[in-house]
């Protein structure tokens, strides 16, 4: 077998790969060999089966096996030799292909982009500023009164009042569909929050205004995507009966609130908010942390970028804009979404710093635990409840989604390597300090 470099630019790669017909038929007798003590055919004992007449009855199936088998190692051969890393799945092609037959020569090209040799980086001549927030006593009270709202209470309010959007309504319902009374459609003492939307779209705002003891005719259509068959996109009628109008009272802020909520008791419930509070702080700087460490490695480093690994990304990120600027596209009928200057930029930089963090992380011999991937697939299967065990076997049989929720882990865990070498100083800001930083990495 021979093999000739054709092309050699840049990153650009070529290759022609020869393989004699007496080298394929050396192939072809070998697979035949290894087979010829299973073989069993009608007139010969098991393995006693004549090298001619296997030849002659398996020889065209195994043929193409062998050229593949020949072929693939050569690539791979080739790969470890020269050490060259595809950027892309290799491009193959067999020359005169159509017209080849049994006795000939077989001739492949092949063609890759390889992946750059991505320069050192001192990391300790990184040097990265960490904003620090602390968690005051106003952001305790603050957040400390959500929760007493969140867990409010309602009070009767006073009598022929009417009741307004966030009140409580307590009420007798029953639907009617056609003029007959339809299964799910009646309750008695029913509290409804007016404007949580918990009903039926068009019911609740048709209850702002009632009293106590009031009769109500509430007219409303199902959606025509609702789940009972029998009334999606029916209109209904509800004959409702209001027994009570109740305003909403938030809870006193004292030990019985931070026992609703787990703690022992107020000052528990205090600390519990402020290490919250902080965590969320901290997880808001990391982000401005991280942005400020992938912006010194864009300065920092430079090599040639393989065109068609920034292509691609280009296309994914148009089509991602595309998406997000026409959210009601849920489809791919939008034709080809057309790249701009602006589009391969940011792709230019996407694929630097990626290729530039799998080679640190490489180096630094940075590992996705199985732990971390089972918890990474548990997090994405809260989304599905109920289907969670489908949601893993999934996972367990596409290589392509465990490969895109390993990649986040594996990219978070190489920025807090190179985090550890670099020069990293603190400084204390406030919270709306903190904010506007993460506000400009989204307008970024």
């Amino acid at each position: 077998m021979q093999v000739t470099e054709t092309l050699n630019e840049g990153l650009k790669r070529g290759y022609s790969i020869h393989l004699s017909a007496a080298e394929l038929d050396e192939k072809v007798n070998e697979k035949l060999a290894e087979a010829q003590p299973e073989v069993e055919m009608k007139g010969f004992r098991k393995g006693k089966v004549p090298m001619a007449l296997l030849k002659k009855q398996f020889g065209p199936r195994v043929l193409g096996e062998a050229m593949q088998e020949a072929i693939d190692g050569a690539m791979n051969k080739h790969f470890e030799d020269s050490g060259d890393r595809p950027a892309l799945q290799p491009d193959v092609k067999m020359v005169d292909g159509e017209s080849w037959k049994e006795g000939d020569d077989v001739t492949v090209e092949m063609s890759y982009e390889a992946l750059p040799a991505v320069p050192e980086v001192d990391l300790t001549s990184i040097t990265l500023e960490k904003l620090v927030v602390k968690a005051d006593d106003a952001a305790v009270d603050e957040a400390l009164a959500q929760l007493a709202e969140n867990a409010q209470d309602f009070k009767d309010r006073k009598k022929g009042s009417k009741a307004k959007d966030g009140d409580q309504v307590v009420i007798d319902f029953v639907g009617k569909l056609d003029g007959e009374p339809f299964d799910g459609g009646s309750a008695e003492e029913y509290p409804l929050v007016l404007g949580s939307g918990s009903f039926i779209p068009g019911f609740e705002e048709q209850l702002v205004g009632v009293k106590a003891e009031e009769e109500k005719t509430v007219e409303v259509t199902f959606p025509e995507e609702y789940g009972a068959e029998h009334l999606a996109g029916k209109a209904v009628v509800f004959d409702v009966t209001v027994k009570g109008v109740k305003e909403p009272v938030a809870a006193e802020i004292d030990d019985e609130l931070a026992k609703k909520f787990g703690a022992e008791d107020l000052d528990a419930l205090k600390g519990q908010i402020r290490e919250r509070l902080e965590a969320e702080y901290a997880g808001a700087a990391r982000q401005v942390l991280k942005r400020a460490l992938l912006d010194v490695l864009d300065e920092k480093v430079s090599f040639e970028l393989p065109p068609s690994l920034v292509e691609a990304e280009a296309k994914q990120i148009a089509h991602q804009l595309y998406h997000e600027e026409h959210p009601e596209d849920h489809g791919h009928n939008h034709g080809e979404i057309e790249t701009t200057e602006e589009h391969t930029k940011l792709a230019e930089r996407r694929v630097k710093l990626g290729l530039l963090l799998a080679e640190l992380g490489q180096k630094a011999e940075v590992e996705v635990t199985d732990a971390e991937m089972t918890q990474a697939i548990m997090q994405q299967a809260r989304q599905y409840p109920g289907q969670e065990r489908q949601f893993f076997e999934f996972i367990q049989q596409n290589v392509q989604m465990q490969q895109q929720l390993r990649a986040p882990i594996f990219e978070d865990k190489v920025v807090d390597h190179i985090v550890e070498n670099a020069q990293v100083t603190e400084k204390e800001i406030s919270k709306d300090d903190l904010q506007a930083a993460v506000e400009a990495l989204d307008e970024e």
